[in-house]
């Protein structure tokens, strides 16, 4: 197959790293989780195990994927911007709708909301028929890319203070909160989570604010709350792909976008040392053409 796009993802960095999981790659490998390139005149979608299991990945000219794996995609979707959400936006829509199960008329609070996730996150909500979008965002560009993802209000993650960010959100919310989908952890989830009505649900994919959280008991039995965990690996292949052919519907009809930039193959090195440091405007997508 003919690679036309392949995304940096945290993935990648944590897989070549060796600080994932999976445990530390044999070398050389080349990397890449997944990307969208051109099969038999087809555009399509393709995973890969590398970092995972042995083989090689995604960013390079050309890549060895099985027939069974590919997902193809709807006239009109950027093979860029489709790449830039690829599995992030899956984790955002399967996290609210099927594991989160999200209800129309619903109000949800999105943590990292200027993450790729967040981004996703935000608008695959509102899709779903949420009535508010409250967004949670650390710095004042992530605050931003929140708001232009379409939140109806950001709250600034700028303390780790639980009782005022627990404020801040309740200020920003029209009466208790059904959903939370948090990428983050640590304070913000224990602030989120004081939100929540009785009942309410707290899906949890990530942990960049911090491994460990401090809610409190009280907060979880007092309002028999749901805690639940998240992973794209949970996923049958049938559920991945179809979730990835949502995405590429609504960004195809332009419902679906998140920041990101576009980079030479050539150019990977420097690419990647920039995504590592977070020093990247959004998320960062090779072209090896």
């Amino acid at each position: 197959m003919d690679v036309l796009a392949a995304p940096i993802t945290p993935l990648d960095l944590l897989c070549a790293g060796g600080t994932s999981y999976f445990g530390t790659p044999a070398t050389p490998y080349v990397p890449g989780v997944q990307g969208v390139g051109t099969c038999g005149g087809r555009t399509v979608w393709f995973p890969s195990p590398a970092g995972m299991a042995p083989g090689d990945g995604s960013m390079s000219e050309v890549a060895a994927v099985p027939e069974t794996a590919l997902v193809e995609l709807p006239d009109g979707v950027d093979p860029v911007q489709l790449a830039a959400l690829g599995l992030s936006a899956v984790a955002a829509h399967m996290a609210l709708t099927w594991r989160g199960e999200l209800a129309a008329g619903e109000q949800v609070i999105v943590l990292g909301a200027g993450g790729v996730v967040g981004q996703a996150a935000v608008q695959c909500a509102r899709t779903a028929g949420a009535r508010r979008v409250i967004a949670g965002a650390r710095s004042p560009e992530a605050q931003a890319r929140a708001a232009q993802a379409g939140a109806d209000a950001v709250v600034a993650l700028d303390t780790g203070d639980v009782a005022e960010l627990a404020r801040r959100f309740t200020d920003a919310a029209d009466g208790p909160v059904d959903l939370v989908l948090d990428p983050l952890f640590g304070a913000p989830a224990a602030a989120a989570a004081r939100t929540l009505r009785p009942g309410g649900r707290l899906v949890n994919l990530g942990s960049s604010a911090d491994e460990t959280c401090p809610i409190d008991s009280s907060t979880i039995r007092g309002k028999s709350l749901r805690l639940l965990g998240y992973t794209n690996n949970e996923l049958t292949p049938e559920q991945r792909a179809a979730s990835i052919g949502f995405v590429a519907e609504q960004a195809a009809a332009g419902k679906l976008a998140v920041a990101h930039e576009t980079v030479p193959l050539e150019d990977a090195a420097e690419a990647w040392r920039r995504q590592g440091e977070g020093a990247a405007a959004g998320r960062i997508v090779l072209t090896p053409r």
